[in-house]
């Protein structure tokens, strides 16, 4: 079977919000265009006497509201208008709004409040430094995942789990499960852009929850732990070489 990229997914703002897309561009050296584009900081953030509460860079992503802390963000979906910066917001429990996350930052954080945790630090401010993704790593990477490895994590479970609850940017079908982790050092071609493979990703418990719901329902670290010694699932990769991707279009292990 010839691997093909089957899922696009880009977070507009950090944490909050997924958005499949049918295309792409790619950069050499730089995150998927709008991905972590803005980040939502708490009242704990470390930067907070920095001119204008702004981070000189990358920050760490303690410094922000996330779904590991508050289970209800995860199941929020967003959609972004590329070309005025506003974002339309879904969730379950909350009504939709559309809005730009700076120019409209208060209410942002309004509609943020029921669904992050009293016990937490509350939202503070947005946070956008030009150039810079909020990611989780400092590196700019792009996340690649393997849809039979989620297949085959689902049937160890026993549950069916969404690529969501992974928060990556880029899924590939047809690739035998987890051998993945056999291109770490390999280069991969997906349309016209080429990526390097550079370390698995390690996960966390905000994939223990339920995107469709907000609520922990599925202990993924610890199937992964027994079934295969390990907490990793996708790969982080660079962009060597830019160009456009598509959905459907052929992967290549170079």
């Amino acid at each position: 079977m010839t691997a093909s990229l089957a899922h696009i997914f880009r977070h507009p703002i950090k944490s909050i919000g997924v958005e499949e897309l049918d295309h792409a561009p790619l950069t050499r050296g730089r995150v998927l265009p709008f991905d972590r584009h803005w980040a939502v900081a708490h009242q704990a953030a470390k930067f907070l006497d920095l001119p204008g509460r702004q981070p000189e860079g990358w920050a760490s992503k303690m410094n922000f509201l996330r779904g590991v802390a508050g289970h209800p963000l995860m199941a929020v979906t967003a959609s972004l208008d590329e070309a005025t910066g506003r974002v339309t917001l879904h969730h379950p429990d909350a009504a939709a709004i559309t809005l730009h996350p700076q120019e409209d930052e208060a209410a942002l954080l309004a509609w943020l409040a029921p669904l992050w945790p009293d016990r937490f630090p509350p939202a503070s401010h947005v946070v956008q430094v030009p150039g810079q993704a909020m990611t989780d790593d400092v590196e700019p990477y792009v996340s690649l995942l393997s849809l039979a490895s989620l297949r085959l994590l689902s049937e160890r479970m026993g549950t069916p789990l969404s690529p969501h609850r992974f928060r990556g940017n880029l899924w590939v079908e047809g690739w035998e499960a987890f051998s993945e982790f056999d291109l770490i050092g390999r280069q991969i071609r997906l349309g016209d852009a080429v990526l390097e493979v550079a370390e698995p990703i390690t996960r966390c418990r905000a994939t223990c929850v339920n995107p469709d719901t907000g609520v922990e329902d599925a202990d993924t670290l610890a199937a992964l732990k027994a079934g295969w010694g390990h907490q990793d699932f996708g790969l982080f990769c660079r962009v060597v070489e830019s160009g456009t991707i598509t959905r459907g279009t052929p992967v290549e292990i170079l």
